[in-house]
């Protein structure tokens, strides 16, 4: 009848508008990884670089350390370091500032620089226990103003800073000699210069600053070629 044919037609409206069931929802796998690999490890810290002043001051930290440690061998072989003498020194391939290279600065001012500088602090603690000798090698050239030169530079710090370590060092009954000589007939020049001063005159003034009697401080040997 009438009332059976609602019902049916009631039925059909009512499963036509009846929500579906959402389906459940997939695990999420990210996309560079594969199904059952395990967790995603960590991401790796990134790595900052090194900035130019920290390269400059782990090489000066390991230069003196191995300076420290040669130091260390020679008292070792001879059961002390009662004198040292920090002669190596080298000049520049440009003259001048506008034509300087600043990398060539740089190597030169590692050597007769710091080089004087880790020879001091290696030799420091024999020389407050047993009174010695330190020698630095000056120059004519760090006594005069010359024209640009990076190199006079260089060795008017050796003279500086002589005087200032023998004032550290007297406390200590310690001595400090610069040995200034002027142009010497060595490998530093290009051409042989046989008129000037001879490696053995150097030796001479060493030796002399070392044999002087006790209660003198030959604070410098200032050596000139006479031609």
């Amino acid at each position: 009848g009438p009332s059976q044919d609602f019902t049916k037609l009631a039925e059909k409206i009512a499963q036509s508008v009846k929500p579906k069931p959402k389906p459940k929802p997939k695990p999420k796998i990210a996309a560079d990884r594969e199904p059952g690999a395990g967790p995603k490890p960590k991401p790796k810290p990134k790595v900052v670089p090194k900035q130019p002043m920290q390269i400059l001051k782990k090489k000066a930290s390991d230069a003196a350390k191995r300076q420290q440690a040669a130091v260390r061998k020679l008292a070792d072989h001879f059961g002390d370091v009662t004198a040292a003498f920090a002669n190596a020194g080298r000049g520049t391939s440009a003259p001048g500032t506008l034509k300087g290279d600043p990398d060539d600065w740089q190597a030169m001012v590692n050597l007769n620089v710091m080089g004087v500088l880790w020879t001091a602090k290696s030799v420091a603690p024999y020389f407050e226990k047993n009174k010695g000798h330190l020698l630095l090698t000056g120059s004519a050239a760090g006594r005069a103003h010359i024209k640009g030169s990076v190199y006079s530079a260089t060795k008017w710090f050796v003279h500086g800073y002589a005087g200032n370590l023998a004032e550290e060092f007297k406390e200590w009954g310690a001595k400090v000699t610069v040995i200034a000589p002027g142009m010497v007939d060595t490998p530093f020049f290009d051409e042989a210069k046989p008129d000037k001063l001879k490696p053995e005159d150097i030796a001479r003034s060493v030796l002399f600053a070392l044999e002087a009697d006790p209660r003198a401080a030959v604070r410098e040997v200032f050596v000139m070629p006479t031609g």
